[in-house]
C-alpha cells in the first residue's frame, strides 16, 4: 500500500476501509507524538498534559494566545503549530480523496467539515437567542451528513471522473481458461491418454 499517496495526494480515490484506516494512523500519530512532548517537557518541567484538537487550528492564528505565553506554553504551542497543521493536511487530504470515491467534489469539504468547525469556534461569541439555532442545526446537519458520507456509504462502483474504482481488481484483463491450452489427445492402443499442451499456445 503506497501510504505516501493515500497520507499526502489529493489524487484519486480511497474506499472506506482506507479511510478508517488513515483515521487510525493519525490518531496514533496524534497520541504517539503527545506523549512524546509530555515526555520531553516533564525532562525540562514544562508540559504536564497536551492534547491535539480542531480548536487548535483557530488558536494557532489568535493573538490572545500569544499574549498570554510563558516559558512552560512554549515547547507545547511550538508542537502545536507544526504538528497541528500536518495532521490537518493529512485529514484533509484523505477526505477529499473519499469524496471523490463518492463522487462528490473537495469543495464538499467546506460545508462537512470547515463550517462545523467554524460554528463550534465561533458559538461563544453567539447571544443565546433564537437566531442562532438554525446556524447551529445546520452545522449539526452538515456536520452528520459528511460523516455519513465519508465513513458509511460505499463509492460508486464505475469509473467517475476521479479515476477508477479502488475496490475494482488491478488485472482487468481476460482471465486463464486452463481448458483452452490444454487437449488430451487418445493413442490408438497402449497406455491410458496423456495430456499434451496444444502447440498454437
Amino acid at each position: 500500500m503506497d501510504y505516501a499517496w493515500i497520507l499526502l495526494s489529493f489524487r484519486g480515490r480511497i474506499n472506506r476501509a482506507k479511510m478508517w484506516l488513515a483515521l487510525l494512523v493519525i490518531m496514533c500519530w496524534m497520541i504517539f507524538l503527545g506523549l512524546l512532548v509530555v515526555a520531553i517537557g516533564s525532562l525540562f518541567g514544562a508540559a504536564k498534559s497536551f492534547s491535539f484538537g480542531v480548536n487548535d487550528i483557530f488558536l494557532i492564528f489568535d493573538p490572545a494566545t500569544y499574549r498570554s505565553l510563558s516559558k512552560a506554553d512554549l515547547l507545547p504551542l511550538s508542537a502545536k503549530m507544526i504538528l497541528t497543521p500536518l495532521f490537518g493536511w493529512v485529514y484533509f487530504v484523505t477526505s477529499i480523496k473519499r469524496l471523490h470515491d463518492r463522487d462528490k467534489s473537495g469543495w464538499w469539504m467546506i460545508p462537512f467539515v470547515v463550517a462545523p468547525g467554524l460554528y463550534d469556534q465561533l458559538t461563544d461569541r453567539f447571544d443565546l437567542s433564537y437566531a442562532a439555532l438554525p446556524l447551529g442545526l445546520a452545522a449539526f446537519v452538515f456536520m452528520i451528513w459528511g460523516f455519513v458520507e465519508m465513513y458509511c456509504l460505499k463509492g460508486s462502483r464505475k469509473t467517475n471522473r476521479f479515476g477508477p474504482d479502488p475496490l475494482q481488481p488491478i488485472d482487468t484483463g481476460p482471465r486463464w481458461e486452463q481448458q483452452s491450452e490444454i487437449e488430451m489427445v487418445p493413442r490408438k492402443a497402449g497406455p491410458p491418454p496423456v495430456w499434451y499442451v496444444k502447440r498454437s499456445a
